[in-house]
């Protein structure tokens, strides 16, 4: 039987960012020289199939400090941590590494450099996400108001409308992120912003590649978990570039095929914390069910890299 023709539209940049990669080199050598079990706070990265793979190679993940022995390293994740994790570590006299993405920690430093000249500050972020939640620990409570929608601007309680600046989670959507900014501008003038977008390099080409892709196709998968904010804001970013299917798959097995019944063009993509061996797993599926051709559809590239601590580094 004649398979179907099916043009696959393969985004780039795609896939693992340079702070993902960063973070879970971390892990691997921190087993390479401490030996297993290193402990890990937090998923290290938001992939099930990264989580999984490093488990197996003797990582132990909890949810909290308090779940790991003293005498064990521990390294935090990417997404960073409030103030109040590395202090507990060192108060116990453990081994900790800290994996937190450069670019989160530029937000750290930022948030910091602003209460330090008296600013109260204002975080674009979505609540209960770590990295939003270790940006807000970097401060004392109060000191920095969390807003997710336009509409939280217009509640949001500050204690002098001339003492402000803001920050942004890094992983939100550019387009949804601009209306936040303007609605803060609009409402307090003089409130600071952020030197260079907070919003990191990875999540707008990521973005950027989504919107190049989604209108000429007829349907997008994202390949990435569903607690991955950067890979729920690139679903929602293809359904606004005009896609009419664009959903979110952790694996091949995830494909609604039904859904996708009769389409002859289908965009792929994945988040920033996605392995490239799942995006070729999901095309593999397609091939085994289509007459596939390829197209890569570019709009940037990428060459940053992110050096792993000095700890890691040195030997033994």
């Amino acid at each position: 039987m004649t398979k179907p023709a099916l043009t696959l539209y393969l985004a780039a940049p795609r896939g693992f960012c340079a702070g993902v990669d960063r973070a879970i080199k971390i892990v691997e050598m921190a087993i390479e020289k401490w030996g297993a079990p290193v402990y890990v706070r937090h998923e290290i990265v938001h992939n099930k199939f990264v989580v999984d793979s490093l488990r197996d190679k003797g990582a132990i993940f909890v949810e909290e400090l308090e779940d790991c022995p003293d005498d064990r390293p521990v390294i935090f994740s990417a997404h960073g941590v409030p103030k109040s994790v590395p202090a507990a570590a060192t108060l116990r006299q453990m081994v900790y590494v800290d994996a937190t993405c450069p670019l989160v920690s530029k937000v750290h430093i930022e948030a910091q450099r602003h209460a330090a000249s008296g600013l109260q500050m204002i975080m674009i972020g979505h609540k209960g996400h770590p990295e939003t939640v270790g940006t807000m620990g970097q401060l004392p409570d109060g000191e920095v108001l969390l807003v997710e929608t336009v509409d939280d601007v217009a509640t949001v309680e500050v204690r002098n409308p001339e003492q402000l600046a803001f920050v942004t989670q890094t992983t939100l959507s550019v387009d949804d992120t601009k209306d936040i900014v303007a609605a803060l501008h609009t409402r307090f003038p003089a409130i600071i912003g952020p030197h260079k977008e907070d919003i990191c390099y990875a999540t707008t080409n990521r973005q950027l590649a989504v919107k190049a892709v989604a209108p000429k196709s007829d349907a997008l998968l994202v390949v990435g978990a569903p607690n991955s904010s950067n890979s729920r804001r690139l679903v929602e970013v293809g359904a606004k570039a005009g896609c009419k299917y664009s959903q979110l798959v952790q694996r091949a097995e995830n494909i609604d095929w039904r859904a996708l019944d009769g389409i002859r063009s289908i965009a792929i993509t994945a988040g920033a914390s996605a392995p490239e061996l799942l995006v070729n797993e999901v095309i593999d599926a397609f091939r085994s069910r289509y007459d596939v051709t390829v197209e890569v559809v570019e709009t940037a590239i990428e060459d940053i890299e992110f050096k792993v601590p000095r700890v890691l580094r040195q030997p033994a």
